[in-house]
């Protein structure tokens, strides 16, 4: 199974250590990156560094759950990162593309937007997931051009 690097800023402890404990019992390792209390201020982008960084140094075998107040922040920090692509995902369909559509690594959640039981069952898909050779290959071929540009 894949290695998951997690992390959130103080408005998400609860919801991370929730997803944390359900990644576990599915049986995946987890690497928690913090925040582990909400009197923490480090603030999300730090965080998001954090996951982005253990994903390339693991050469993308390792996958991110990253979760802030509206996941929109992480989102947005974890694509400065090449190679690493995050979407806010609140729904199943959004998860399911995610992956298939995006190959996507890095699930982003607000916990100020969805409870943890969603949450899990998004994420469950999500994990469970594989992106595969098709019509959006030359799409994902199109996002690895644009990190090669703009991350040199």
């Amino acid at each position: 199974m894949k290695t998951i690097v997690i992390g959130c800023d103080n408005a998400a402890v609860e919801l991370k250590n929730t997803l944390k404990k359900f990644m576990e019992d599915l049986g995946y390792t987890v690497e928690n990156v913090g925040c582990d209390s909400s009197d923490d201020n480090t603030y999300y982008p730090y965080i998001a560094e954090r996951v982005c960084e253990k994903i390339i140094e693991s050469g993308y075998e390792k996958e991110g759950v990253l979760i802030c107040g509206t996941g929109l922040g992480v989102a947005m920090c974890a694509n400065k990162f090449p190679g690493i692509r995050a979407g806010v995902c609140h729904d199943s369909y959004s998860g399911e593309r995610l992956k298939l559509s995006n190959n996507g690594n890095v699930i982003c959640f607000g916990a100020r937007v969805i409870g943890p039981e969603l949450a899990k069952k998004i994420l469950k898909e999500w994990l469970s997931l594989e992106f595969k050779d098709g019509s959006s290959t030359p799409k994902v071929a199109a996002i690895k051009e644009l990190d090669a540009k703009n991350f040199k």
